[in-house]
């Protein structure tokens, strides 16, 4: 009698939902997100489209720390550079989302690989002081870029970025088709279909030569250039697909909001968005979806019980922003403690306790 997985074809071995059960779960995660639209309120649309975004900055973050090994407490700044940018190219150009957002990943990525540089020479604690560095930078430079501008002009009327940078409505347009009315219905669909794709195609990057070299890289360095593999060269393209994907959230997230500010990317962003990788998963592409749907709903049922609590605890709402920190700080030192792993582990081994049941082994 056969025990285990076993695989005839190259094609079923290297198939990324083998098994029949993997699929049904495909099945019903698309028909929830399908049907989901068109029974949530508005606030479970609002709530869905944050996860969304979230979901998409996590996974660019988890392509560079947890599948490639380099630390980074910098990825906030390179959303920035994705949000302002499509925000500059529809209030200043006038070009509609559906061009203005890759362009600006474009940029994001290009900003990524040059910060992204140092990398092959530094690790660990030296790296992350670089790429917080990268994230002081970027914030320092939409603040103040304004007086650059004015200084090479003359022109003191000129301002680009200030305080806040608001996209017109018009920007929000994707091949023709406004999306007005309802934009958390509208922009739904955008932002879970951009999230499908980013899934799709980090999953399948480490299925490639690329891929496997990050991974290599990540698990020992040393060992991956004495194989051939490129460090420069593969370390720098992992900065570069993370700053893209974190540039898409960014860009995203200024279109849905409307209103850009160098508040939303501060340093505390970039160490929710590390807390959300570390919680969901390192190196998992769903890890990163959990995470930040956990991060996510965590502030927004703290909410809820603080509005239930107010009838006969009015001061409770004052502590609200304290408790949520810590209730942040909490949940990730249980998860360092208790599941290093994070929640995908937890799904792993109640998949594998109803695989194996009733048996203990």
């Amino acid at each position: 009698m056969q025990s285990g997985t076993f695989h005839s074809t190259y094609a079923g071995d290297m198939a990324l939902r083998p098994y029949w059960p993997m699929r049904i779960r495909i099945i019903l995660i698309i028909a929830i997100l399908l049907l989901f639209p068109w029974f949530g309120n508005r606030y479970w649309l609002n709530l869905a489209n944050t996860i969304g975004i979230a979901a998409i900055g996590a996974i660019g973050l988890n392509v560079l720390v947890g599948f490639t090994g380099q630390i980074s407490i910098g990825h906030a700044g390179f959303m920035a550079v994705g949000a302002y940018t499509t925000g500059l190219l529809a209030a200043h150009a006038g070009l509609p989302m559906w061009i203005s957002i890759p362009i600006a990943c474009i940029v994001a990525a290009g900003i990524g690989a040059i910060f992204g540089m140092p990398s092959v020479r530094l690790k660990g604690l030296y790296l992350a002081i670089a790429t917080l560095a990268a994230q002081e930078i970027i914030i320092w430079f939409l603040t103040k870029g304004d007086k650059f501008v004015q200084m090479a002009t003359g022109d003191r009327r000129v301002v680009f970025f200030g305080e806040s940078l608001s996209i017109p409505p018009a920007a929000n347009s994707l091949f023709g088709f406004a999306l007005k009315g309802n934009n958390d219905f509208n922009f739904y669909w955008v932002i879970m279909t951009c999230l499908v794709l980013t899934v799709l195609f980090v999953s399948n990057l480490f299925r490639s030569r690329a891929g496997r070299a990050m991974v290599a890289i990540r698990d020992q360095d040393i060992a991956a250039q004495v194989i051939g593999v490129d460090l420069f060269k593969y370390k720098l393209l992992a900065f570069a697909t993370s700053s893209f994907i974190a540039g898409l959230a960014g860009a995203l997230m200024a279109h849905y909001r409307g209103i850009i500010s160098w508040e939303r990317f501060t340093i505390d962003v970039s160490i929710l968005y590390l807390s959300m990788i570390i919680i969901g998963g390192l190196g998992s592409v769903s890890g990163s979806i959990y995470g930040a749907a956990f991060m996510t709903i965590l502030p927004a049922l703290l909410s809820n019980v603080s509005r239930a609590a107010s009838g006969f605890m009015p001061a409770f709402a004052n502590y609200l922003p304290y408790i949520q920190q810590g209730a942040f700080g909490l949940a990730i030192v249980l998860f360092l403690i208790f599941e290093p792993e994070g929640i995908v582990k937890m799904w792993r081994n109640l998949k594998d306790y109803f695989r194996l049941w009733p048996f203990s082994y």
